[in-house]
């Protein structure tokens, strides 16, 4: 997946007929349904970015946001905030060839959708892929959810050019206000992913493991039950260390997202990221400056065990 360009136009005709019409933009979870969306389904797929003549080097990015009660209207404001995140990207150049897929965690314990997981994509149907989410707005209410189990498919079902061609990691943003739970349980991969491990895998496995192919992050918004929670935040810095980041306004989240992915890439650092941001005229450089500024500047995606890699002009071999 992952052809295709992303037009601003598009996206802006598409709001403007919702608007006109009364449609939703979460349409397909506002019509009543209650299973997943056939093209967010995880069972049984793998999801891939791949390079291609139209997008050479390609850099994989998955978003995905907690879906449940005690995240309440956040989802629907990320809806009019992540579609614009590829935009964002292709103006300052922070990544080659992005693909962005978006998805959605819920609770495995007790939720009919805990986990949806959409396609790579460089065009306008990576907002299609959102209007399909189910906002089912469960959870145990327990302060815990399924990070894990979307941690487990980022890391066994997913495969990148980037990684595989070039030794480079994708971006992986989970957001959310809960905590993990302690491991991925087996019998839950089986229900709704379809393979699985024999035995419950670790959280601290599954982290090791998707860390290695995709650099991630979790984001704490403001608007959230849990926002600003120092259990939280401590869960996840102890999992993450400082990519476990607080955004203090929701209306910030593309912008910290593009200006982290610059960083990873060396596109920017943090001032000229910031400078970007006020001659763009947006209201969100000091969001972003404090979310940020525990990641330092001119961080890369490469990881130091890799073995080295020669790029000779569309091929890539091992050194």
């Amino acid at each position: 997946m992952g052809s295709g360009m992303w037009s601003t136009d598009v996206y802006d005709a598409a709001d403007r007929y919702r608007r006109k019409t009364g449609r939703s933009a979460f349409s397909y979870s506002d019509s009543g349904a209650r299973t997943v969306h056939p093209s967010l389904d995880p069972r049984g797929v793998v999801r891939e970015s791949r390079d291609s003549d139209e997008h050479p080097r390609s850099t994989p990015i998955a978003v995905l946001f907690d879906v449940t009660g005690s995240m309440r209207n956040v989802p629907r404001v990320l809806q009019t905030k992540l579609p614009r995140l590829l935009g964002l990207l292709q103006r300052q150049g922070y990544a080659s060839d992005p693909q962005i897929m978006f998805g959605a965690i819920g609770d495995a314990t007790c939720d009919r959708v805990p986990l949806q997981v959409g396609q790579f994509e460089s065009d306008n149907r990576m907002d299609d892929d959102l209007g399909r989410i189910v906002l089912e707005g469960g959870g145990g209410g327990q302060m815990t959810e399924s990070y894990e189990l979307a941690m487990y498919f980022m890391a066994r079902h997913t495969v990148t050019d980037a990684w595989e061609r070039r030794g480079r990691r994708g971006y992986l943003f989970i957001i959310g206000d809960e905590l993990a739970y302690p491991q991925v349980k087996a019998r839950e991969v089986a229900r709704l992913i379809g393979d699985g491990p024999r035995e419950d895998v670790p959280l601290r496995q599954v982290v090791d493991e998707v860390t290695r192919r995709w650099d991630t992050y979790y984001l704490l918004p403001a608007g959230s039950h849990y926002s600003g929670n120092a259990k939280v935040l401590d869960f996840w810095r102890s999992l993450l260390g400082q990519n476990a980041v607080v955004l203090d306004d929701l209306d910030a989240v593309c912008e910290t997202i593009a200006l982290t992915i610059g960083l990873g890439e060396q596109a920017v650092d943090l001032d000229e990221g910031l400078r970007h941001l006020d001659r763009a005229g947006s209201n969100a450089t000091g969001t972003v400056s404090k979310a940020l500024a525990r990641l330092g500047r001119g961080r890369r995606a490469e990881v130091s065990t890799l073995p080295a890699f020669r790029d000779t002009g569309g091929e890539v071999t091992r050194l």
